[in-house]
């Protein structure tokens, strides 16, 4: 469950739940905060960073076929950033861009896993559009769906997800105009021994419920806008310290809109974990092994409970056992 798997995004109706919280201080009176208690699944639709090449592809001239992005050596998952030194952002960026070229060569900034590094290509004048282009398949968005954690109570800040949201090419999403959405889970497919599940999901109605602002190795944050809170519960926070061996619940949406509490046991609590890596879990509730198979993507994030607090959420599924998984703790996350 590293990485967001993505969907196509269909819309409709409404939820019945809550989203999500931005960057909050670890302060000593974090725990007296009220926090809203996640578990409902959320549509992100987030920034790609630029222009992401899905597929290399080959151009069309009038003196024959070219393959200029395969022969400047770029690759599926690369994101083109910048185009003479000028930021890429949108599609219509980097057309701009090559229709300015005038079929001289020009010099894409690309990052490739996390690096940026500087490669020169020559545009070809397609024949049939008479259009300039290096022979890509691109996306500057990616959309996923996700668990929300948890909902500041004052603020209406919220924290989802729990680990590093990247794309196939390993790059870190970046956060511009980036939008929440309401999402309905419509389809499970179950996680088995060596492969992971996933939850399959719609988005809900053409308006965003949230913005996202942030997202770094705990997650993804942001504030929730015009948002009815009247279904929501309301929670106290605890620290790893007061954790236990034992038995737990998990919250997490698996049909529908609206979060069900789920029996697990906690195996192991690792307060120094630098990986996020805090708990080690087990699903137990038989209905939800017979639904999902047990920790399936898309149930990143969902808040861990235990003594009526929140403690947690989980991360990673164990591609060996899908019942078995890992959690961060909750005061990692608020401290993003």
């Amino acid at each position: 469950m590293r990485k967001l798997k993505f969907y196509i995004a269909a819309l409709a109706i409404a939820l019945c739940g809550t989203l999500f919280a931005q960057q909050t201080e670890v302060a000593a009176d974090a725990a007296s905060e009220k926090y809203y208690l996640g578990g409902m699944t959320a549509g992100f639709l987030l920034g790609a960073g630029g222009a992401e090449i899905i597929d290399l592809s080959e151009v069309n001239a009038e003196d024959g076929v070219h393959r200029p992005s395969a022969d400047a050596g770029l690759k599926p998952g690369d994101c083109i950033c910048a185009v003479n030194g000028v930021k890429i952002k949108t599609i219509g960026d980097l057309n701009e861009a090559l229709a300015g070229s005038a079929g001289k060569e020009v010099t894409l900034t690309v990052k490739r896993g996390g690096e940026c590094a500087e490669v020169r290509i020559l545009p070809v004048k397609e024949k049939k559009s008479g259009k300039y282009k290096i022979g890509v398949l691109i996306r500057d968005t990616l959309s996923g769906i996700g668990t929300v954690t948890y909902i500041e109570k004052e603020t209406g800040r919220f924290g989802a997800l729990g680990h590093k949201v990247s794309d196939e090419g390993n790059n870190q999403l970046e956060i511009s105009d980036s939008k929440v959405y309401l999402c309905s889970i419509v389809g499970v497919n179950k996680g088995t021994r060596g492969k992971a599940g996933e939850l399959r999901g719609l988005f809900l109605n053409d308006k965003a419920i949230a913005r996202a602002e942030k997202v770094c190795q705990t997650g993804l944050y942001g504030t929730f806008e015009n948002y009815d809170y009247s279904r929501c519960t309301l929670v106290d926070i605890a620290p790893l310290s007061e954790a236990t061996i034992g038995k737990a619940v998990i919250y997490s949406t698996v049909d529908g809109t609206c979060p069900q509490a789920y029996e697990i046991a906690i195996a192991k609590v690792d307060e120094g974990n630098k990986d996020n890596k805090n708990f080690v879990i087990k699903v137990t509730d038989e209905k939800l092994i017979e639904e999902t198979g047990g920790i399936v993507q898309g149930m990143s994030g969902s808040p861990i409970v235990q003594n009526g607090k929140l403690i947690g959420a989980v991360t990673h599924v164990f591609i060996n056992d899908p019942t078995r998984g890992y959690g961060i703790g909750i005061e990692k996350m608020i401290g993003e």
